[in-house]
């Protein structure tokens, strides 16, 4: 085997440095073996295979969420970049990423209940989903910093001037009731954070980003796999652990990637009357295919919201969408070149 990339990476363990590790990638005729070698605080090596396979991608996914797993530990590398494309932080984005890191770590329970209760009661009357309305992350900020005015409010990150005209008055209600013993603006937290766990935790959301990323890249890999086996999405379902939507959600990914489905297309729509198919697509042509409601109520009508096999209509209303968007885009293709058509 050909060792095509070698770090060394050391760990604190208190005032004294601990171990060391080694993190390895390579090759041998097409297959990429990943490793890491943990030598601790005794002689003996300790050796980890990570990832043993022939995808490239699926290799530097591991690589990138088992490498934050050891860098949220302490580890710190020899070489830095160890991540490639990783993202360079502005002060701005250090800042703001300071002022998320306090607040998980100082959040006022009793405020942050208060805020998700008023936040459930909104979206319900305003018929939105409450992640809409404020993120869990905006109402930790919230609950931690405990704005009393609008101008203080507008110096949370994720507030701005349109959020706190509409909802300002009620989220102040909440938070200005709250007593606290610091200031604003906020530019004493930078001096709050330890800079060492600060950074353990950035790695920490690495590790649940590139986490995320590599469960797409694999569930991507078997939809392709069970795609090509003719299987329907029931046995997908099955296959990969995840549910009917999630796995939608993947294929129109594919779809959008340039990959054909219509095998599970066909599949999935085989027993479907075909004058219901045609008045899918006539109603995505008439009123377009942006959102599935219209579509919904245009082909079934008003009442169809109490049926039992509204997912069902869903689901199909989806994969109908997938063949007219493609259809509708290679129109669109040929209309612009017109002198490629044979």
């Amino acid at each position: 085997m050909q060792i095509v990339f070698m770090n060394r990476l050391s760990k604190n363990s208190g005032d004294s440095t601990g171990g060391f590790a080694q993190l390895w990638i390579g090759e041998e005729e097409g297959e990429w073996r990943l490793g890491w070698r943990d030598f601790g605080e005794i002689p003996e090596s300790v050796d980890s295979l990570w990832y043993e396979g022939s995808s490239w991608n699926e290799m530097l996914g591991v690589y990138r969420h088992e490498l934050a797993v050891k860098m949220g530990e302490g580890y710190r590398p020899l070489i830095d970049g160890v991540f490639h494309e990783e993202e360079a932080l502005t002060g701005r984005n250090q800042e703001q990423l300071k002022l998320q890191y306090y607040s998980e770590q100082n959040v006022n329970e009793s405020i942050y209940e208060e805020l998700c209760g008023w936040r459930r009661k909104k979206a319900s009357s305003e018929r939105k989903a409450p992640y809409l309305l404020a993120s869990n992350r905006l109402l930790r900020l919230l609950s931690s910093f405990l704005p009393h005015t609008e101008e203080e409010l507008l110096q949370i990150p994720g507030v701005g001037e349109a959020k706190a005209s509409q909802y300002g008055p009620e989220i102040l209600a909440i938070t200005s009731a709250a007593e606290r013993s610091h200031s604003f603006p906020l530019s004493w937290v930078g001096g709050e954070v330890d800079e060492e766990s600060f950074t353990s935790w950035l790695y920490k959301q690495k590790e649940i980003k590139y986490k995320k990323q590599l469960e797409r890249l694999r569930l991507r890999r078997l939809l392709l796999q069970g795609i090509a086996d003719g299987c329907g999405i029931e046995e997908l379902k099955e296959r990969s652990a995840s549910s009917r939507r999630e796995i939608l959600e993947a294929v129109e990914e594919l779809e959008k990637d340039g990959y054909i489905v219509d095998s599970l297309i066909d599949r999935e729509l085989e027993s479907m009357p075909s004058v219901e198919q045609e008045a899918v697509w006539s109603a995505y042509r008439e009123i377009g295919d942006m959102l599935l409601k219209p579509v919904l109520h245009k082909v079934y009508g008003e009442d169809i919201a109490s049926a039992g096999s509204l997912d069902l209509h869903y689901e199909r209303l989806r994969l109908i969408r997938l063949r007219f968007r493609r259809e509708s885009e290679g129109a669109q293709g040929l209309a612009t070149h017109p002198q490629e058509q044979v």
